[in-house]
């Protein structure tokens, strides 16, 4: 069942990493520290609208630009040119330290309407920040083909 509000929607996530935040900021903005967690390939700059390219393959190849970053805190990206769905949309990251642990807030903002292609992105958003969890804490990085 597909719905279509006044208000957008929007994807949330919370979840706790035990490593230094300044570890956490570079896996969530650092194009080398991403591809070990999310797309296949990346290119950006973590600095106030740069542009950033996310690719995931050749039907997927998006771009978005840097809408709001705070050293170690704060880390959001506005999406530029992807999937018709993801357009409008804004994801981030929002930091909190606690002694060893960090504190993710994950938010994914602005989208169209509640259909399949939201479901699917909440539910893999949360398998990817599981593995951005793996990656820092453990060192895991599992292979771009077996993530969801």
């Amino acid at each position: 069942m597909e719905t279509t509000p006044n208000d957008n929607f929007a994807i949330y996530h919370r979840l706790i990493i035990s490593a230094s935040v300044g570890e956490v900021f570079e896996a969530i903005s650092e194009p080398k520290h991403l591809i070990n967690w999310w797309p296949l390939s990346c290119t950006g700059k973590p600095e106030l609208n740069a542009q950033y390219n996310f690719y995931f393959g050749e039907s997927y190849n998006w771009f978005g630009r840097v809408s709001k970053i705070d050293s170690n805190t704060t880390f959001h990206v506005k999406m530029t040119k992807a999937d018709p769905d993801w357009d409008p949309t804004t994801f981030g990251f929002d930091l909190e330290t606690s002694g060893t642990n960090v504190t993710v807030n994950f938010s994914h903002s602005g989208w169209p309407a509640c259909n399949e292609h939201f479901k699917v992105a909440s539910y893999c958003w949360a398998i990817l920040l599981h593995s951005l969890k793996n990656y820092l804490e453990k060192g895991i990085i599992i292979p771009f083909e077996e993530r969801e």
